[in-house]
């Protein structure tokens, strides 16, 4: 069998929450993520909206029909705006067909965004429709009723002949796919794969839920609190991973896509680098409560052992990703394996940005490849947003505050989790890393 061939990151675009506008850049997400700025909106709960105008989308993508676009929902939007953006700064040109074998992988890791689209279509009545009413109703329904809604306005886009599916695997869902497109282009599959999360967390559903939460609160106080961890946290304060007052998790929306290659295609091209994807593994807690989590780590702790192999040792990585959303039972979960797997005194830094843009979902694992990548490229991690008092025995530094911390590395980790006991890690190098 011939040696994997090395699979490196060459474009990354976004359409994230930004301060006065949506993230589309590279640098744009550095700027926020490295001072630990978050871009919350708070107004009855805190929450990340991408605010994308119909400007932005046309500027991005002038040659889609109306008749289609029109039917696209927030989550399509996004995901092709971040693709778009992702294939500009790798220097392919998605209209002159670059992308037309590669393989387009999407993470989606709710349908938040598609429920408008099936009551639509519940609530018509069939026997009034006019012939052009079905029309757009099988075009909606075509583009927007099915998880594969992302990939399918893809493909098109990218007028893809090559590998083209949907991964819907929680907020592991994009970091599953990062998995996916390694080993395609290290065993020869193809030459190159864009990977893209998309999510969309609705606003109304979400506050409609609350208000629900309020009304259920009693009966949770009569159960076992543990067998339903964080269900029950508000969302109108400030999600602070790792810190002692941490007591809720926000909620966001947006995409984000990285642009993987092979070294030899990449370098054939002259791509820029950011750096490689070595190794990813996935485990499951196997647990027969589906919403339970287990707060010891050891699967987490099998996933990152399954990453280095013989080959790569837990000295080698200063540096962790985590993807700690504020609650209690992941903050658990990453402690424990973090203390396993380092020892409790540990030097290794631990950050997270996910209180910068809100908990995304499918997203996430695109952010924290990205973000991770832009670190050791920098020679700086960046903090953890919203954390300013570390909770007390944590096996790790989190990175308190809103400046970056000096480091020179060449391998690092980034973790993501789906509710129901998904435990994935990405090991990400340096160009030159081994």
């Amino acid at each position: 069998m011939k040696r994997p061939r090395d699979v490196v990151v060459t474009g990354l675009g976004f359409c994230l929450p930004g301060d006065a506008g949506p993230v589309f850049t590279a640098g744009q997400l550095w700027d926020i993520a490295s001072h630990g700025r978050s871009v919350l909106v708070q107004r009855d709960i805190a929450y990340g909206a991408v605010n994308l105008t119909p400007e932005h989308f046309g500027e991005r993508l002038p040659e889609i029909p109306e008749f289609f676009s029109r039917h696209y929902t927030d989550a399509h939007r996004f995901g092709l705006v971040s693709l778009v953006e992702a294939c500009a700064d790798a220097e392919l040109d998605l209209q002159a067909g670059d992308l037309s074998e590669a393989a387009l992988l999407v993470g989606r890791g709710g349908v938040d965004s598609n429920v408008g689209v099936y009551l639509s279509l519940l609530n018509t009545q069939t026997d009034e429709a006019t012939a052009l009413d079905g029309v757009e109703m099988f075009v909606a329904a075509a583009l927007g009723a099915t998880p594969s809604d992302v990939a399918v306005v893809q493909a098109a886009a990218a007028r893809s002949t090559g590998p083209c599916f949907t991964v819907t695997c929680g907020c592991s869902s994009a970091a599953v796919q990062i998995g996916n497109a390694r080993r395609m282009i290290a065993t020869g599959e193809v030459e190159m794969a864009a990977v893209t999360g998309v999510d969309v967390f609705d606003l109304a559903l979400i506050q409609h839920g609350q208000q629900v939460q309020v009304g259920a609160q009693r009966a949770h106080e009569a159960m076992d609190a543990a067998a339903m961890p964080d269900l029950l946290a508000s969302f109108d304060s400030l999600m602070r991973p790792y810190d002692r007052r941490a007591d809720c998790i926000n909620h966001g929306e947006g995409s984000a896509t990285v642009i993987l290659e092979s070294r030899e295609h990449a370098l054939r091209r002259g791509a820029h680098l950011y750096g490689q994807v070595l190794a990813t593994a996935m485990t499951r807690d196997g647990l027969d409560n589906p919403l339970a989590t287990d707060a010891g780590g050891a699967q987490l702790v099998r996933a990152v052992r399954a990453c280095l192999g013989d080959r790569w040792r837990i000295e080698q990585i200063p540096y962790v990703n985590g993807a700690c959303d504020g609650g209690a039972a992941v903050t658990a979960l990453e402690v424990n394996a973090i203390r396993e797997l380092y020892g409790p005194d540990s030097s290794v830094l631990v950050t997270t940005q996910e209180a910068c843009f809100g908990h995304h979902g499918s997203p996430i694992g695109c952010v924290g490849a990205a973000l991770t990548l832009m670190m050791m490229e920098q020679g700086e991690v960046c903090p953890t947003a919203n954390c300013e008092e570390p909770a007390d025995g944590l096996p790790f530094d989190p990175v308190p505050g809103t400046r970056t911390r000096p480091l020179d590395f060449d391998y690092a980790l980034s973790f993501n989790y789906q509710i129901g006991g998904v435990k994935h890690a990405i090991l990400l190098g340096s160009p030159d890393a081994t």
